[in-house]
């Protein structure tokens, strides 16, 4: 049967589709979901408005002051990831050091490669966070590295970094500092003026947003500097906000469904309470589930103290009758749809806390969870491999 017409026996509140537990796409609310009903022309004076307040609104989660710009790119994350680093990480003999504790920060360093940019790595794995003392080891080791790019937090394994820490570190060498916040903006506290230069996140993520287009804090100065240095021409950064400031028009076709839905989430984030708010929810659903797989005999990757609240990632039973796809499917006929976590180098699968999700909805999914283990007769959750 279509997964996309079933109806599933899980929780109301989702229609006809599970709840998203993954680091994004997410679940998102009704008033998300109804704001993408009308269409919007995109050089129409009403959306270009929407356009302004939505720059405006992100400046002012991230405590961003007047030497801060905000540009919007079409696509995913990775799209304005790419977009940055082309925009001002150096070439020739000056290198950007990427501190990499997953596949996002090997991405990273994959993207330089590509595009033909210096990169020296801290490789730390796939389940240890960086130490401030590392990065700056690195850099006074190196003094050709002159930007420093970082995941805040790693949806590999779902560790959050030090990142402010490393900001004093590589602040106080004078070199730029550049973080990649897509999975933690607008839950975890951030601030540009903690010493970050450069900031780079996505609609789908925090702020409860649908896909579509994704955004990049940076300094002024930098932007102006970064005339002629893009290697794309969709993703020059500075054209793109040159053309947003001329005329609030994006150079070419914006997602502007996505942009309404995300206007509309950014009220609701507002409402909540904000990013304290948010970021307190999460960190509940995050405890509540911990607490429920560890009760049934899962066992996590990380300690307490390494885990954020975005996503938990739980090591695979070494029991014979634990096949993950059945255990995905099945939970997903009941409601919910888990993300695979065959990025990390353990056998592993990954659960999101974060979307239009509560308490109510981890309980429903540890019950599923707990259903699901009967039904293939599961008993020895140790670890595979432990």
């Amino acid at each position: 049967m279509d997964h996309t017409t079933r109806r599933y026996n899980g929780p109301p509140g989702q229609e006809d589709m599970p709840y998203l537990l993954t680091p994004g796409p997410l679940t998102t609310s009704q008033g998300v979901k109804a704001a993408m009903l009308a269409d919007w022309g995109s050089r129409d004076v009403e959306f270009r408005k929407v356009v302004a307040d939505i720059r405006n609104g992100l400046l002012a989660m991230a405590g961003a002051d007047e030497t801060y710009e905000c540009v919007i790119m079409q696509g995913s994350g990775t799209f304005a990831i790419e977009a940055a680093l082309g925009a001002f990480c150096p070439s020739g003999e000056a290198k950007t050091l990427v501190v990499a504790n997953g596949a996002y920060g090997d991405r990273a360093a994959k993207i330089l490669e590509k595009i033909g940019r210096p990169v020296v790595k801290i490789d730390k794995g796939d389940s240890a966070a960086p130490t401030p003392e590392e990065v700056g080891a690195a850099l006074d080791a190196d003094p050709a590295i002159t930007h420093v790019w970082v995941i805040h937090c790693e949806t590999t394994s779902g560790i959050v970094n030090p990142v402010t820490d490393i900001a004093s570190v590589v602040r106080g060498r004078g070199r730029r500092f550049m973080v990649d916040a897509m999975s933690s903006f607008g839950a975890l506290p951030l601030d540009m003026r903690d010493g970050l230069d450069v900031m780079v996140s996505s609609s789908n993520k925090c702020i409860e947003g649908v896909p579509g287009f994704s955004y990049v804090l940076v300094k002024r100065h930098m932007l102006e500097m970064s005339k002629g240095r893009s290697h794309s021409v969709v993703l020059d950064l500075y054209e793109q906000w040159k053309g947003l400031e001329a005329n609030g028009q994006f150079r070419f076709t914006p997602p502007t469904h996505a942009l309404v839905a995300f206007h509309q989430a950014m009220k609701e984030h507002a409402a909540e309470g904000g990013v304290e708010a948010r970021g307190n929810r999460y960190a509940r659903n995050a405890d509540l589930l911990v607490k429920g797989m560890r009760d049934i005999g899962f066992s996590t990757l990380l300690n307490d103290n390494e885990a954020g609240p975005i996503i938990q990632t739980f090591l695979t039973p070494r029991d014979p009758n634990f096949d993950f796809e059945h255990f995905y499917e099945s939970l997903r006929m009941r409601g919910f749809a888990i993300y695979p976590g065959k990025l990390t180098k353990r056998p592993s699968f990954r659960i999101g806390t974060i979307g239009k999700v509560d308490e109510t909805v981890m309980n429903g999914v540890l019950a599923a969870i707990r259903a699901v283990l009967g039904e293939m007769n599961v008993t020895d959750l140790s670890p595979l491999g432990a």
